[in-house]
């Protein structure tokens, strides 16, 4: 494999450096530092550099999206009767407005999985622990622990104002 190609190998390996390619904001001989890239650091600089001319430009746009919040969400396992009331519902766990203690914040309009990666990030950005999280069909939703519910709140909502195109 040559070097061009296995750094690109490495950096695809890394989705915030892409993105930190595609926005230009990448010290090249830093980046060739921190990625294990057997060659001398000013070659591997140079490959990241290439490839980043390849990469089309960082762009956002901002989403079509109503965001709501939902408290007292439970989780709960799936048994076969009270599921078809969740929420959501993640491998064997289901999560309703049972007066639980969780809170759900919850999209709907222009929402795909790059907007929810969007706001996942934002939300680990901000230490906000996620408990569970899903999208389908123009609908996102989060549940995060109730304290966290105003901020995450918050946090989604600024997502949806820059997602990347």
């Amino acid at each position: 494999m040559s070097l061009a190609s296995e750094t690109r190998r490495a950096v695809d390996e890394n989705p915030f450096l892409v993105a930190a390619l595609r926005a230009g904001i990448v010290n090249y001989t830093a980046a060739a530092r921190y990625l294990d890239v057997d060659g001398e650091t000013d070659a591997v600089a140079t490959a990241i550099r290439r490839y980043a001319e390849e990469l089309p430009a960082y762009e956002t746009t901002d989403r079509d999206v109503r965001v709501r919040m939902e408290r007292g969400i439970t989780p709960a396992p799936i048994d076969g009767t009270k599921h078809e009331t969740a929420l959501l519902a993640v491998g064997g766990t289901s999560f309703r407005s049972d007066g639980g203690e969780l809170t759900a914040i919850a999209a709907t309009g222009e929402i795909d999985a790059t907007a929810l990666g969007t706001a996942l990030g934002r939300l680990g950005n901000a230490e906000i622990e996620v408990i569970a999280a899903g999208v389908g069909e123009g609908t996102a939703m989060v549940v995060v622990d109730d304290r966290d519910g105003v901020d995450a709140l918050r946090t989604v909502e600024a997502a949806f104002e820059a997602v990347p195109e």
